[in-house]
């Protein structure tokens, strides 16, 4: 018995062409072969198959009961194969039904979201979208057994591996915010001491105390008043302007803020670089076409909401 690894794959096609021609030489034209190379390759499948195949009658070669009975399934073995190896699809995102699954931090859900769901509702109203809180350490298990589509935050927080693919989509860095009855920063400004002496409210989604912000003072020997914290930033704007703390956060968030609470923004009094809002995704789904419509979705809102960040 022929085991299939020792099966050359090819002599099928040839066997198709031999019993729709039933003759060597318009076998041979159709595979762009010599006469020569086809009979030899006859002489393979006879010898593979354990059967003439083809045998000379006065009225032509006919066919042998086994041949007969391995036309269609070698033609369906023959049309699996092509199903294989063809060129994926176009995606419509118009007609398709897809799922996508999106890791986001609560700055994205404010920021990104909405956007990218009207794009997405109007271009694509088949596909939908699940979005799941993104978690530390960063879900690399999750996008490599696709999970999750794309993550998306601060890649100063997320710290991704650095094979997975990724695209910066904007930055922002750290402003202040406080309501506008507020008597600290009455002329645009904030001083390092009116910051450090006044009350704070911090927005920490694992409770800790420490940040970034307390790092840098915590280097110069200066610690803030920590008087409220709260896991996400849906109550924030509202607290701050019935009170008098002091919010630090991203810049684009507390312009957002301005919109919905009678607060005003200052710059922070520390110097800190601007962060990169990153996509992250498995370099797996790179040839895939209806993720790469996601991640352009998500680049484009990305480029259209973001506008040049105010001068310090």
């Amino acid at each position: 018995m022929t085991e299939l690894h020792n099966f050359d794959i090819n002599l099928l096609v040839a066997f198709d062409f031999l019993m729709e021609e039933k003759n060597v030489s318009r076998a041979a034209e159709r595979m762009f072969v010599t006469q020569s190379a086809m009979s030899h390759t006859l002489q393979r499948l006879r010898q593979q198959l354990d059967d003439p195949l083809l045998v000379k009658t006065p009225a032509g070669m006919k066919p042998t009961d086994r041949a007969l009975s391995l036309v269609d399934p070698v033609k369906a073995v023959l049309r699996d194969i092509k199903r294989l190896i063809r060129a994926p699809e176009e995606f419509d995102p118009a007609q398709s039904r897809r799922r996508f699954v999106i890791a986001a931090t609560d700055y994205m859900d404010l920021l990104v979201l909405p956007p990218l769901v009207e794009r997405i509702a109007l271009g694509a109203p088949g596909i939908d979208i699940h979005v799941k809180r993104t978690e530390l350490p960063f879900p690399e298990a999750a996008l490599e057994h696709n999970d999750l589509d794309v993550v998306l935050g601060f890649d100063a927080i997320l710290k991704p591996p650095a094979y997975l693919s990724r695209t910066k989509l904007f930055e922002d860095r750290m402003a202040c915010v406080v309501c506008r009855q507020h008597m600290i920063g009455k002329g645009g400004r904030l001083t390092l001491e009116e910051y450090v002496s006044g009350k704070h409210m911090l927005i920490s989604r694992t409770g800790t105390r420490v940040g970034l912000i307390d790092e840098w003072l915590a280097e110069r020997g200066l610690a803030r008043r920590i008087a409220l914290i709260v896991p996400h930033f849906l109550s924030a704007p509202f607290i701050v302007a019935k009170t008098d703390m002091i919010l630090s956060l991203p810049e684009r968030i507390a312009n957002a803020f301005v919109g919905l609470a009678p607060l005003n923004i200052l710059p922070l009094p520390i110097e800190l670089p601007a962060y990169d809002l990153v996509m992250v995704w498995h370099p797996l789904r790179d040839p895939d076409p209806a993720h790469r419509w996601l991640r352009d979705q998500i680049v484009e809102v990305c480029r259209k909401l973001t506008c040049p960040l105010r001068p310090v």
